[in-house]
C-alpha cells in the first residue's frame, strides 16, 4: 500500500518539524471496539445480551454504605458465647432464634457487629464486611432445616447484590479453613445456585461492576468453585456428601457462576488469568462424550453438559472430541463402503480404511493437491503416505517428511502463495487474484489433517487467522454465505503489520486538522502485478475526505479490507479446506488460541517432562554422554531449546497432550566426537556421537541447534 508508506513518512515528518503534536502511545483505548459481554453458553444463536446502559435504575442503584442498624438484645461478645456453646451441645434453636428475629438480612446483621467495640471479629474495612461473623452465620446456617436455611440464604443474597464485595468475600470464604470441608459444601452449593438463578441483567451487572475489578482474589475464587467441582465429582470420603440424586444442582450451579467469572475475564484488557487456569483437568477423566452427545442432542437446553460451558474443558479435551467425532464418521462411512462391496460380491480391499496419498517428490504440491481433490470423501480418514519409487512402509515417519517438505515449499516466498512479514515473524496471505485458488484449499486441509493425525506444523500465521477459521464454527449450508468476515481491530492489525498499525494509531490521536494535514479520503490502493489498483471503502470513498470526525470509521474499513476483503477468496478457499476434514459441531467448543496450539502445538516447554519421557537407542539414561546432555539442555536459556526442539522434530513447539506425545529419540551414533550431533526430523531423533566432556558436548551441540535452518531434511 504505496499510500501509507508516504503517510506514514508524513507523519514522522509532521512529528520532526513539530508543526502539530502528536501523542505518543502506539494505541488508545478509543481504538478497541467496544465488546459486547460474552454470553455464559455458547450458542452462536444466542439472543443478545441486555446490555449494562438498559438495565433498570434500581439495579443500577447503589446500596447505601450504612445500614440502618436493628435493635439487638445480645451483643457479639454475647453471640459468640451462644455459637461456641451451640457447637458443644449440638442445639442451635438459641443461635437461630435470635438471628431469624432480629436481622432481616446480611448486610444489617454484618453492620450491627463490625461496629461493636471491642468486637473480637477481624472486620475488613475495605469491604465492610466481618469475615470471622459470615463464618459464624454459615455454621449456624448448616444446622438450620432446608425450608429455614431456603429463606434465611434469600436474605442474604438479596442484601449481598448491593454490595458486591462483601458478596465476593463470601463467596470465596478463603479465610476459613473450616469451609473449605466438603461438610460445609451443603451451604456453599445453596449460595451457588442463588447467584446462578439470579436474573440475566443481575448478572450483567455483576460481570461488569463486581468480577472483573476483583484482580487480587480474582483466581483464588475461580480455584475455589473449581475445588467444589472436583469434589463433588470425585470425592475422597463419599460419605460427607449428600447422595449426587439428591444433589444433582450443585454441579451446573457452580459451573454457571464459574462461567459468570470467565464472562469478567474475557471482557478485561488485558485478561485477568490465562485462559487455561479456567480449565478443570479432572474433566479429562469423566466420560466426555457422552457429554458431547447430549449436547449435540440437547443444545443449551435446560439439560445441563458441560459442553455448554467449554472454557472449562482442556484442550486435550476439545482435541479427542474432535478426533473421536471425526474417527466416528469415518467409521460410519467405511462401514457403508463394506457393506455396498460386499453385497456385490466385490473383493474387500482393507486399504478403504485409510487416505492414502502417492506422491512425486519433485511434483510434491501439484500431485498431493490431486491426491487431496480426488479423494476428498476420505480426508477422515488415517493417513498414509507413500513416495513413488521408494520401497518402505509408512509408520508415521513418511507422513511427517510429506507435511515438513510441503509445508516448507508452500510457505516458501518464491511461491507467492504467502508473504513472510519481518517485522511480526509471521505469515500473511498474498492479495494477488487469480481464477483458481485450490492451493489455499490444500493448505486448509493440511492444518485440518495435521489436527486430525496429530502433527505440529511449523507454521507461522497472526492469532486472527484462528478467529477468521472459526467465524463460523460451522460451515453454513447456504454456499453463497460469506465465511471467515472476523471482525477484526487495530490490535489485530498491529500482531501482522506493526508499522502501519502505528501509523493509524497516530491518525487516531492526531490532535490538529486531519482533513487539512492529511488530504487522504476513503480510498486506498494496492499494488497487483505490477499494477497500481484502487479501492473505495465505501462507495464513492474517492470523494469522501478523511476528517477528525470520521477517520475511526476510515481506520475499521481500511481493516476490514486489509485483514478480510482483499484476501477474500484466498482465505474462503483456506477455509474450506480446513473444515473438508474438521467439520464438527465440536469446533464450537475452540477458542481462536486452542485452534493455534491443535494446529501449531503449544509454545511452553518443560525440558524436565521432556527427560522423564525420552527413549534411548544405544545409550542409557545413567552414560556419562546422556547425563552430560541434559546437564547442558537444562542449563539452555529458553531459545536455545526451542532451537533445539526444531532441530529434532522440525518445529519449536510442544503437542497438545504433551512432551510423551513427542516420542522423543536419543540415538548413539558411532563416529568421531568431532562430528556435530545429526537429527532425523521425521522420526524425532537426535543422533549424539559419544563426546568425552561437557563442555565438547555443548559446543558442538549449541552449533548444530544455532546453525540447522537451511539444512536438508534428514
Amino acid at each position: 500500500f504505496p499510500s501509507y508508506g508516504s503517510f506514514i513518512s508524513t507523519l514522522n515528518h509532521k512529528r520532526e518539524s513539530g508543526s502539530h503534536s502528536l501523542s505518543s502511545p502506539l494505541l488508545l483505548p478509543a481504538v478497541k471496539q467496544v465488546r459486547e459481554l460474552p454470553p455464559i453458553c455458547p450458542d452462536v444463536r444466542q439472543k443478545h445480551r441486555i446490555s449494562i446502559d438498559v438495565l433498570p435504575p434500581e439495579v443500577k442503584a447503589r446500596f447505601v454504605s450504612e445500614p440502618i442498624i436493628p435493635i439487638r438484645t445480645k451483643t457479639a461478645k454475647e453471640f459468640q458465647d451462644d455459637v461456641e456453646r451451640a457447637t458443644i451441645s449440638g442445639d442451635w434453636k438459641q443461635v437461630l432464634d435470635f438471628y431469624l428475629t432480629t436481622f432481616d438480612s446480611f448486610l444489617e446483621l454484618n453492620g450491627a457487629f463490625k461496629k461493636e467495640a471491642n468486637a473480637p471479629f477481624n472486620t475488613i474495612e475495605d469491604s465492610g464486611i466481618n469475615i470471622k461473623f459470615v463464618n459464624i452465620v454459615y455454621d449456624a446456617l448448616l444446622h438450620t432445616p432446608a425450608d429455614t436455611q431456603k429463606s434465611v440464604l434469600k436474605g442474604i443474597i438479596n442484601s449481598l447484590l448491593r454490595e458486591w464485595k462483601g458478596f465476593l468475600k463470601c463467596l470465596s470464604v478463603s479465610q476459613n479453613p473450616q469451609y473449605t470441608s466438603p461438610a460445609t459444601y451443603v451451604i456453599y452449593a445453596h449460595l451457588l445456585r442463588q447467584i446462578a438463578s439470579l436474573a440475566e441483567a443481575d448478572h450483567h451487572f455483576l460481570i461488569v461492576k463486581a468480577l472483573h475489578k476483583l484482580t487480587k482474589r480474582f483466581k483464588q475464587l475461580v480455584e475455589r468453585l473449581q475445588l467444589f467441582i472436583t469434589t463433588r465429582l470425585f470425592p475422597a470420603k463419599p460419605d460427607e456428601l449428600p447422595p449426587m440424586a439428591k444433589c444433582s444442582w450443585w454441579i451446573p450451579s457452580a459451573t454457571k457462576v464459574l462461567s459468570l467469572l470467565n464472562a469478567a475475564n474475557s471482557i478485561s484488557s488485558p485478561p485477568i488469568i490465562p485462559f487455561t487456569d479456567l480449565y478443570n483437568l479432572t474433566l479429562d477423566h469423566i466420560d466426555f462424550m457422552e457429554d458431547y452427545h447430549t449436547w449435540q442432542a440437547h443444545g443449551n437446553s435446560n439439560r445441563f453438559t458441560f459442553c455448554q460451558f467449554p472454557f472449562i474443558l482442556s484442550t486435550v479435551v476439545k482435541k479427542a472430541i474432535i478426533q473421536r467425532d471425526s474417527e466416528q464418521q469415518m467409521i460410519s462411512m467405511a462401514r457403508q463402503t463394506l457393506v455396498d462391496k460386499v453385497s456385490r460380491r466385490q473383493r474387500v480391499d482393507m486399504s478403504l480404511l485409510f487416505l492414502n496419498i502417492k506422491v512425486r517428490r519433485l511434483q510434491l504440491v501439484s500431485d498431493s493437491l490431486d491426491e487431496l481433490s480426488r479423494k476428498r470423501a476420505d480426508l477422515k480418514k488415517k493417513l498414509k503416505v507413500t513416495f513413488v519409487g521408494e520401497a518402505g512402509l509408512d509408520m508415521g515417519g513418511l507422513t511427517k517428511e510429506w507435511f515438513l517438505l510441503l509445508i516448507r515449499q508452500i510457505f516458501h516466498t518464491d511461491y507467492g502463495m504467502f508473504t513472510y512479514v519481518k517485522e511480526s515473524q509471521c505469515h500473511w496471505f498474498s492479495s494477488w487474484k487469480c481464477d483458481n485458488y485450490s492451493e489455499f484449499r490444500l493448505v486448509g486441509a493440511l492444518m485440518g489433517l495435521a489436527v486430525y493425525n496429530s502433527i505440529t506444523l511449523d507454521i507461522r500465521f497472526p492469532p486472527c487467522v484462528y478467529k477468521k477459521l472459526l467465524t463460523p464454527p460451522i460451515v453454513p449450508c447456504d454456499l453463497d454465505t460469506p465465511v471467515s468476515m472476523a471482525t477484526l481491530t487495530l490490535d489485530d492489525l498491529q500482531q501482522i503489520m506493526p508499522d502501519l498499525a502505528h501509523g493509524l494509531g497516530e491518525l487516531l490521536s492526531y490532535e490538529g486538522n486531519v482533513e487539512e494535514d492529511f488530504y487522504t479520503t476513503f480510498q486506498v490502493f494496492q499494488e497487483e502485478l505490477g499494477v497500481i489498483k484502487s479501492y473505495n471503502l465505501k462507495p464513492g470513498g474517492e470523494k469522501i475526505p478523511v476528517t477528525n470526525l470520521n477517520r475511526k470509521e476510515y481506520i475499521q474499513l481500511y481493516i476490514d479490507f486489509l485483514l478480510n476483503k482483499s484476501i477474500y477468496r484466498q482465505f474462503a478457499a483456506f477455509y474450506h479446506g480446513f473444515h473438508s476434514v474438521c467439520a464438527s459441531n465440536a469446533l464450537m467448543l475452540l477458542r481462536p488460541e486452542e485452534v493455534e496450539i491443535l494446529v501449531c502445538g503449544s509454545p511452553n516447554l518443560d525440558m524436565g517432562s521432556l527427560q522423564r519421557v525420552v527413549q534411548y537407542e544405544g545409550y542409557s539414561k545413567t552414560d556419562p554422554t546422556i547425563r552430560a546432555f541434559w546437564d547442558v539442555v537444562l542449563a539452555f536459556p529458553l531459545e536455545l531449546q526451542k532451537k533445539l526442539l526444531h532441530f529434532t522434530t522440525g518445529s519449536d513447539r510442544v503437542p497438545v497432550c504433551g512432551m510423551a506425545d513427542l516420542n522423543f529419540k536419543i540415538s548413539k551414533i558411532d563416529v568421531s566426537t568431532d562430528w556435530l550431533p545429526v537429527s532425523h526430523t521425521c522420526f524425532n531423533q537426535i543422533c549424539l556421537p559419544p563426546y568425552k566432556s561437557k563442555k565438547e558436548l555443548r559446543q558442538k551441540l549449541t552449533i548444530a541447534i544455532s546453525n540447522a535452518e537451511g539444512f536438508g531434511l534428514e
